[in-house]
């Protein structure tokens, strides 16, 4: 019948996320421990030039891959209603605008470790903005991809971002199926 809590401890609280071991009862009946974190939940967007058929992408540094990672705009809700928080987060990282952010969709790109959530939002009509990087973010790069080039970066490995992958695949596969060919 579901999941039941017994208790909960904090082992660790932070910034940006919080882990906690809880006392469950399994669906089977039986009791164990879950460790999880709790953190916010995120916003990518499928930011586009429907004229130029192209979409942005950023590259920057992530600090657990010890690499340049090619990915959607993006970032925390920090507290906002998703579509706030995409369309604040589009601006802060590439200078843009959109006069329309639609729902493409939501995803869970870590069920069993965290409830958060990546809700997905394509840009249209976009005009400058101003750029706003938090320090985590030095050193990002924007740049406009051909939709179909990055279509083809998911599958051949190169965007392996979850809300980047699930976001670009989304678009492509209906609002911006018409773009690509």
């Amino acid at each position: 019948m579901g999941w039941t809590t017994m208790g909960s401890e904090v082992l660790h609280e932070g910034p940006f996320v919080t882990l906690r071991r809880d006392d469950v009862v399994r669906p089977d009946g039986t009791r164990g421990i879950y460790e999880h974190l709790v953190a916010r939940d995120g916003v990518r967007i499928v930011a586009v030039d429907v004229t130029d058929r192209r979409v942005l992408l950023v590259e920057d540094d992530f600090y657990l891959r010890q690499e340049r990672v090619l990915h959607l705009p993006g970032g925390g809700t920090d507290g906002q209603e998703p579509m706030e928080a995409a369309r604040r987060e589009l601006e802060e990282e590439t200078g843009y605008v959109a006069k329309a952010l639609d729902r493409l969709g939501v995803i869970d790109p870590l069920p069993a470790t965290t409830a958060a959530r990546t809700h997905l939002y394509l840009a249209t009509g976009l005009r400058p903005g101003t750029v706003c990087r938090d320090d985590t973010e030095i050193g990002m790069t924007v740049t406009w991809w051909d939709l179909a080039d990055a279509v083809e970066a998911v599958r051949a490995g190169r965007i392996t971002e979850a809300g980047s992958v699930a976001g670009l695949l989304l678009a492509a596969q209906g609002p911006l199926a018409g773009l690509l060919g």
